[in-house]
């Protein structure tokens, strides 16, 4: 599976690295960073549930 960012649909609210902070972080811009688009096992409900709390709906999982 992998996670997929809708970049320009971010707004950086940073909910997401709040969920899955081993997958993805903020940059000093406030600009979201995947650190891996795959994942497998435990990392894929932890996508899931940035996924979930994204306000804008800017990431998904495939």
């Amino acid at each position: 599976m992998k996670i997929v960012l809708d970049r320009p649909r971010c707004e950086g609210h940073g909910l997401c690295e709040e969920a899955a902070p081993q997958l993805m972080h903020l940059d000093d811009d406030g600009e979201l960073v995947l650190d891996r688009e795959e994942i497998d096992g435990g990392d894929v409900a932890l996508a899931k549930a940035a996924a979930r709390v994204c306000p804008v709906a800017a990431l998904r999982v495939e």
